[in-house]
């Protein structure tokens, strides 16, 4: 991994900062299909080899305040009721999923994300994971991960969290800074969040993610640095430095934001760079395009050793051949293809209560979506990918693909790429443009100037 980025030149910045996707699947969510559903996902888990290893994933779509940045699928509720009978259907739904399969498949991985999972009660949280550990043979040593929102959780639900086995929290920070916290209507001061690692850390969970943004109202270079800074204090295991994807034409709140104070282009590659600068000083290991980690732990010594692998949860160690999604929205990745729940709370929990199951879209993979993933996912995760050797046990080869290599000697001109043989390498000034490069892969992306943009600029 590089120690510096260079400064990106504005020219650059305009042909390849555009719109593309993060690439935690491929092909991506927008590209997901109807033809896909409950009784072809119910198929897929009977098809499931007795052996796989699975990570598991549960959504919980609630919040009790609504961030004006926010793109994930989430509804303020400040009424317990709901959420706990939203947990009851993640039971079931739990139940269904595990009936289907041929066994109690071993799971290295949980992750509860959101919306904000501490909006569950303690009790119901810890129903969850004790459910899952009935249905499921998690493993020892798995990772149990939190998504907490440091504004609402409280001690006695990390308490639970501690008592029930969860081993990784991720705390969202995005910026410390009072006029851009009030602009994205997320009041947070530091020592709040500093209480939560505190006690986290006092529970036993010491390892902290923490969730960072630039690009968002008012920020500058100056006052991102600042956050950086005052966060390192806080030790965290990871860092994951996020780009603002500003599209009100999907979320609605987003229009909240008032657009004449967000940075262009040049402003946020300087927000990042300076970021990043921050980090690897503080002797942060880079780990992929917006990753940093401690060095010595579980994710830098994946990146180091060229095993890092990337799924919906963004950069992670996690090697599951299948990804078991629960809840509204939730997206589920097994051998043949991807599944997505309905997103609609109450129309995804008429369908567990039906019919156990609530699919309702996904992808059956091809040949070629395999080959053109595996060249994505090393790209996006070491900078560099030999296609023949990633594509040696698919039908395909390099040949195949000569016309992708072709539409990369623009970056290779530009200096952002180098390309030897079969071999593609992100260089030092490239790497923070490697969404573009991959996308060059993507067959099923409009990228045509006057398509709506559906995901988050390059940079």
């Amino acid at each position: 991994m590089p120690n510096h980025y260079r400064p990106m030149h504005p020219d650059l910045l305009a042909r390849y900062d555009r719109p593309v996707p993060r690439y935690t699947s491929y092909p991506t969510a927008p590209h997901f299909k109807t033809d896909v559903d409950s009784a072809i996902y119910h198929r897929w888990l009977t098809e499931t080899a007795p052996d796989t290893r699975a990570s598991l994933y549960l959504h919980i779509p609630f919040c009790h305040e609504m961030c004006w940045y926010c793109g994930c699928n989430t509804r303020v509720v400040r009424r317990p009721e709901p959420i706990a009978t939203y947990a009851q259907g993640l039971i079931a739904e739990i139940d269904a999923v595990a009936a289907a399969l041929p066994a109690r498949l071993r799971v290295g991985h949980v992750h509860f994300g959101g919306g904000s999972p501490n909006t569950l009660s303690p009790k119901d949280l810890t129903g969850l994971i004790d459910h899952l550990r009935d249905r499921f043979d998690i493993e020892t040593k798995a990772e149990i991960a939190v998504e907490i929102d440091p504004r609402t959780t409280t001690d006695t639900f990390i308490r639970a969290c501690g008592d029930t086995g969860v081993t990784r929290a991720s705390i969202g920070v995005q910026d410390l800074n009072a006029d851009v916290q009030q602009a994205v209507n997320r009041i947070q001061p530091y020592d709040k969040i500093a209480r939560v690692v505190a006690s986290l850390t006092d529970t036993g969970i010491d390892d902290i993610n923490v969730d960072l943004m630039y690009g968002l109202p008012h920020q500058t270079a100056e006052k991102v640095a600042e956050t950086v800074d005052k966060t390192l204090k806080l030790k965290p295991s990871r860092v994951a430095l996020f780009g603002y994807a500003h599209v009100p034409w999907m979320k609605k709140h987003m229009r909240l934001i008032d657009e004449t104070t967000l940075p262009d282009g040049p402003q946020r590659w300087q927000q990042f760079e300076t970021a990043s600068e921050h980090l690897r000083q503080a002797n942060y290991i880079a780990v992929g395009m917006d990753h940093f980690a401690r060095p010595g732990t579980d994710l830098a010594n994946a990146a180091n050793a060229g095993k890092l692998n990337r799924n919906f949860q963004g950069y992670t160690t996690d090697s599951a051949s299948a990804l078991i999604g629960f809840g509204a929205s939730a997206i589920g990745a097994l051998p043949q293809g991807y599944v997505q729940n309905n997103p609609d709370v109450p129309t995804w929990h008429s369908a567990v209560s039906e019919n156990g199951l609530a699919t309702i879209r996904g992808r059956a993979l091809t040949d070629d979506d395999r080959a053109r993933r595996a060249i994505i996912e090393r790209l996006m995760c070491d900078m560099v990918v030999d296609t023949d050797e990633v594509l040696k046990e698919s039908n395909h080869t390099q040949r195949d693909y000569a016309a992708e290599f072709e539409k990369l000697a623009g970056m290779a001109r530009d200096g952002l790429v180098e390309v030897s043989g079969t071999t593609i390498r992100m260089t030092q000034a490239g790497q923070p443009l490697v969404r573009a490069a991959a996308a060059v892969f993507d067959r099923y992306l409009d990228q045509s100037l006057d398509a709506t943009p559906r995901h988050a600029r390059a940079v």
